[in-house]
């Protein structure tokens, strides 16, 4: 009875030193700088001229 006591003490504390995974500080990925936006290219305004003769 004492052996299978002392046994099952062994085996919980065995899986509870097992059971915590990686060990230390969390470490998070480096961060990636976002690129630079891309230079918007200049329109010129919509021309609100009306259409010519001949144009449909």
């Amino acid at each position: 009875m004492r052996r299978s006591l002392l046994l099952l003490l062994f085996v919980a504390v065995a899986a509870l030193l097992a059971g915590c995974g990686n060990k230390g500080p969390l470490v998070l990925p480096p961060t990636k700088p976002l690129p630079a936006p891309a230079a918007a290219a200049t329109v010129a305004p919509a021309s609100s001229a009306r259409p010519t003769a001949g144009q449909p």
